[in-house]
């Protein structure tokens, strides 16, 4: 047998046994900190918590979602298996009534879908125009759904918005613009604050949310340099974990915005993050070099967020 023959059929037995034999969580060790929860995605972003614990993962190059159990990976929803489910996915968020959202940056909408795999137009854009590119998501304590339309990325490119969709109403109303390249987005614990990465200056801001949605108050949480600060979620601490794409890190961020730990990542293309686990302690993360999934314990005193 020839050596690229051979290479060959390893590459193919590898690729498919990513996901018709699924991986077990905690299977591989990558160093003292992280694990490999599962491998084999097409760019995987997004990660969102079910209310059973299941993680759920896009793959925006691809046109699947990913879920992963305590004893599988396996696909979801794929775009091939109805007339309409969706295109290609980046950001998901549950809501509180067990419904999973996804920002469908292709179709320029944001996508509702059930556990049973059905799913529908959210929001289809703003004032009979498509969205640009939806990129992450967050529920306010309310159920109301806020989420960032990023355009071009350039630092001095001020096309990037925030929308939010009122649970009653069902309005898409815009509540901030002029930003470059805003990319993750999540409450405070609290829920009175709203952090948004904005990507192309290499920083987070902390915004008020004032009633309507309207965002006010805008200010320069903490800035990240040399890479792109991603995805974002906060610690039952009130510590904020943010994804440095690029830069090959988790960080871990105070209250205050003070840089507390630089936590070094599998790849240099980390791209969100989740807190999962029964206890709300494993931290999850996408990281895009190495299409895979990992996790790790994170030491967090006190109750659940």
């Amino acid at each position: 047998m020839s050596r690229k023959l051979f290479l060959l059929l390893v590459v193919i037995f590898l690729s498919n046994c990513s996901f018709s034999q699924g991986h077990e969580f905690y299977n591989e060790k990558i160093d003292s900190v992280w694990t490999k929860v599962a491998d084999g995605f097409d760019f995987p972003e997004g990660p969102a918590r079910s209310s059973s614990g299941d993680i759920y993962v896009s793959n925006c190059y691809g046109k699947w979602i990913t879920k992963l159990t305590p004893e599988s990976a396996e696909v979801f929803l794929s775009a091939s298996e109805k007339p309409f489910t969706f295109a290609q996915t980046n950001g998901l968020a549950f809501n509180d009534e067990g419904f999973l959202f996804a920002c469908d940056y292709s179709l320029g909408a944001i996508i509702k879908i059930d556990l049973n795999g059905n799913s529908e137009i959210y929001s289809s854009g703003y004032e009979g125009v498509k969205f640009n590119r939806p990129n992450d998501l967050a529920f306010d304590k309310k159920g109301n759904l806020f989420f960032t339309d990023p355009k071009n990325y350039h630092k001095d490119s001020l096309t990037g918005r925030v929308f939010m969709v009122e649970k009653n109403s069902g309005q898409t109303k815009l509540v901030y613009d002029g930003l470059a390249f805003p990319n993750g987005i999540t409450f405070s614990n609290s829920g009175e604050d709203l952090f948004v990465c904005e990507s192309a200056k290499q920083r987070i801001l902390k915004f008020k949310v004032e009633a309507g949605g309207k965002l006010s108050d805008s200010k320069v949480f903490v800035e990240l340099p040399g890479g792109d600060p991603d995805g974002i979620d906060f610690d039952s601490e009130g510590n904020l974990y943010a994804a440095h794409f690029g830069g090959g890190a988790v960080y871990k961020i105070s209250p205050t915005g003070e840089v507390l730990q630089k936590i070094s990542t599998p790849g240099k293309k980390p791209s969100n993050v989740e807190f999962g686990g029964d206890d709300l302690k494993t931290l999850f993360i996408t990281e895009c070099e190495t299409n895979s999934v990992y996790s790790m314990r994170v030491d967090i005193p006190g109750a659940k967020k």
